[in-house]
C-alpha cells in the first residue's frame, strides 16, 4: 500500500519540487501517492496580507488532513512556509511537515566572495524571517535580495507553453544586478519555487560563474528521508496522483496537458469550508 503525500503552493510553483519527488522515487523502493493542492484562487501570496493568509492556509491544510489524510505535507511555497509552518507543526503534531525556505545557508557556504543574491518575491524580501536567515546561517556575508513583481506569473505561464518573454527576464535580472556589489556576486538562490520553472533562463542570462541554488531536489530528499524513517500507517490502497485547485481549472487546457504527463489522473476543484 501507497504512502501518502500532500503538496501545498498558492500556484503550480510547488509541482518543480514534486517532479524532483517524483524523479527521486523512481530509485527507491518507496510507494508514494502524491497530491497536490493549490490555492490559486487567491494567487499570487505576495499580494495579500499575512493574517489573512495564516488563517486560510491553516483553514485549507486543516480540511485537506481531514479529507486526504496524508501521511506527510510538503509546504512548497516560501511565503506559506515563513509564516504558517510553526504554527501547522503544533497544531498537527503527529504529521511530518517540510517546509521550503530561501536556501541561504547553502549559499553562504558555496559562496568564495561572500557577496550572495537572493531571487524572491516582494513579500519574501520584505519579511523579517529574511533577516533571521542571514544572521543565523550567512552573517558573513552581503545578501543582494531583490523581489520581483512579475517572475512567479512568468514562471508559471512558462511552464504551461514552454514560452516567455526573454526580455522581461532580463528586465528583473538587470534590476536585481542594479547594485554597487552586484558584479561580485557568485551564488544566487531561488526564494520562489515558482522560479525553478524559468532556472535555465536564469542561468542563460547570466555569467556562466554565478551558482543558481534551488532547494527543490533538497526539500524532495528530504520528504524522501522522512517517509524512511518514520513509522507510517499505510493509508489505503489508491495510488491515483489527484490535484486540487481553489479555483477550477477547466479552462486551462496548457495546465492540464501538463498535470497529465506527471501522472495527476484527477483534477478536482478544493472547496474550503
Amino acid at each position: 500500500m501507497p504512502y501518502r503525500v500532500l503538496a501545498f503552493d498558492s500556484g503550480i510553483g510547488g509541482l518543480g519540487i514534486v517532479q524532483n519527488l517524483q524523479t527521486q522515487l523512481k530509485t527507491t523502493d518507496l510507494q508514494v501517492s502524491i497530491d497536490y493542492l493549490a490555492d490559486n484562487l487567491v494567487f499570487p501570496y505576495g499580494e495579500q496580507e499575512d493574517n489573512f493568509l495564516v488563517k486560510r492556509i491553516i483553514n485549507l491544510i486543516g480540511q485537506a488532513i481531514q479529507s486526504i489524510k496524508p501521511n506527510l505535507v510538503i509546504i512548497a511555497c516560501n511565503t506559506a512556509s515563513t509564516i504558517a509552518l510553526d504554527k501547522l507543526r503544533k497544531i498537527y503534531p503527529f504529521i511530518p511537515f517540510v517546509g521550503c525556505v530561501p536556501p541561504v545557508r547553502w549559499a553562504a557556504r558555496v559562496s568564495q566572495s561572500k557577496i550572495i543574491g537572493l531571487l524572491a518575491t516582494r513579500a519574501t524580501i520584505a519579511r523579517p524571517y529574511l533577516c533571521h536567515l542571514k544572521e543565523q546561517f550567512a552573517s558573513d556575508c552581503k545578501l543582494i535580495a531583490y523581489g520581483s513583481p512579475v517572475l512567479a506569473k512568468l514562471a508559471e505561464n512558462y511552464f504551461r507553453t514552454k514560452s516567455c518573454d526573454i526580455h522581461l527576464i532580463q528586465q528583473e535580472l538587470d534590476n536585481m544586478f542594479n547594485h554597487p556589489y552586484s558584479d561580485q556576486m557568485d551564488a544566487i538562490c531561488i526564494g520562489c519555487t515558482h522560479y525553478s520553472f524559468i532556472l535555465d533562463l536564469l542561468r542563460q542570462n547570466t555569467s556562466p560563474s554565478i551558482q543558481w541554488l534551488d532547494p527543490a531536489a533538497a526539500v524532495a530528499k528530504h520528504t524522501i528521508d522522512i517517509l524512511r524513517q518514520e513509522k507510517f500507517s499505510h493509508t489505503d490502497n489508491n495510488v491515483n496522483n489527484c490535484f486540487y485547485s481553489t479555483a477550477p481549472l477547466t479552462k486551462d487546457k496548457p495546465l492540464l496537458s501538463r498535470l497529465a504527463l506527471m501522472k495527476f489522473t484527477q483534477i478536482k476543484t478544493f472547496i474550503l469550508q
